[in-house]
């Protein structure tokens, strides 16, 4: 889509937008969401980060997905200008802009490429994605604002932000004025944000609260059995990513004396000196029983690991 069929859509009658979530743990759905509530979103946010009319917005991610449409809502909302351009790897703009907000990809590959323009946001937004411990600590001396976003489709993109850098870093979310989180018997957590959602919306994220923030520990769903212990995928990509450089994606299969096993996926040649690195950094019980090499990773269109696939490949390579 567009901006200028995006544009049209929203100033239209209708009372809602079409909008379609990420895919990232099964099908992508399409929903209807009221034009409403995403205003009431957009000056949420504004307010939290201090965004006045006149500011600057950067429109640099696609408006097939919310993220991407909040981005033109905000700016039409509370009178900001928007620079859109087309959606790339690594953005180009010139000047300073207020607020931006873009995927993980997008930010190593502007601090790789073009560390001076990234300087250049006074407010930078990262969702769409795990953000690795090195991409945090590299950030944590950024001049301007970077903050880490919690949210999803249903929430109307972020109802949460995490600061990444300055004397406000921190592992905790905090979310917005007149949002309440909470903890389900699962441990996963209970949002409750009535401007931007009708009703309490359980999600199948493993949290723990302090102080009215909470924290992320993975995704309920992403949780492998095995032998009677449960590991959480997001927990061992989480230890390996400091000592593993190539691609890979944790998931797991069908195993007949555990239940399920840990498998690893990736797209490099060496499986042997990968499981090397599992062996030596992992829990024992946490170790992948196998290594799979796979010519790309399955990834949603958002860059992010497309974990029902991973599993579909898992359970296909890991039986032969």
């Amino acid at each position: 889509m567009d901006l200028e069929t995006f544009l049209s859509e929203w100033h239209n009658d209708s009372a809602t937008v079409l909008v379609h979530t990420s895919g990232s743990t099964g099908t992508p759905k399409a929903m209807y969401v009221e034009k409403r509530r995403m205003e009431a979103s957009a000056r949420i946010t504004c307010h939290f980060l201090k965004l006045h009319q006149g500011d600057t917005a950067l429109l640099c991610l696609p408006l097939d997905y919310i993220a991407g449409k909040m981005m033109v809502v905000r700016a039409e909302t509370c009178g900001m200008r928007l620079i859109s351009m087309e959606p790339s790897g690594c953005p180009e703009w010139e000047g300073m802009v207020d607020l931006a907000a873009m995927v993980p990809l997008q930010v190593w590959n502007l601090m790789r490429q073009a560390p001076d323009r990234l300087k250049h946001i006074r407010h930078l937004l990262i969702g769409g994605g795990a953000i690795d411990e090195t991409l945090e600590q590299a950030l944590s001396t950024h001049p301007h604002a970077v903050w880490s976003t919690y949210g999803m489709t249903e929430t109307l993109s972020h109802i949460a932000l995490r600061r990444l850098n300055g004397p406000e870093r921190s592992e905790w979310y905090t979310p917005f004025e007149g949002v309440n989180v909470s903890l389900n018997d699962e441990g996963c957590l209970v949002i409750n944000a009535p401007a931007v959602h009708d009703g309490q919306l359980v999600t199948n994220d493993i949290a723990v609260l302090q102080d009215g923030r909470f924290r992320i520990i993975g995704r309920k769903d992403n949780v492998i059995c095995s032998g009677g212990i449960k590991i959480q995928i997001e927990e061992v990509e989480r230890l390996l990513r400091a000592h593993v450089h190539i691609p890979y994606i944790i998931t797991k299969a069908p195993d007949q004396k555990l239940g399920e096993q840990v498998v690893i996926l990736t797209e490099g040649d060496d499986t042997d000196s990968l499981m090397d690195v599992c062996h030596r950094v992992l829990p024992k019980y946490w170790q992948p029983r196998q290594c799979c090499h796979v010519d790309h990773l399955p990834l949603t269109e958002t860059g992010k690991p497309a974990r029902a696939e991973a599993a579909r490949l898992a359970l296909t390579l890991a039986a032969k």
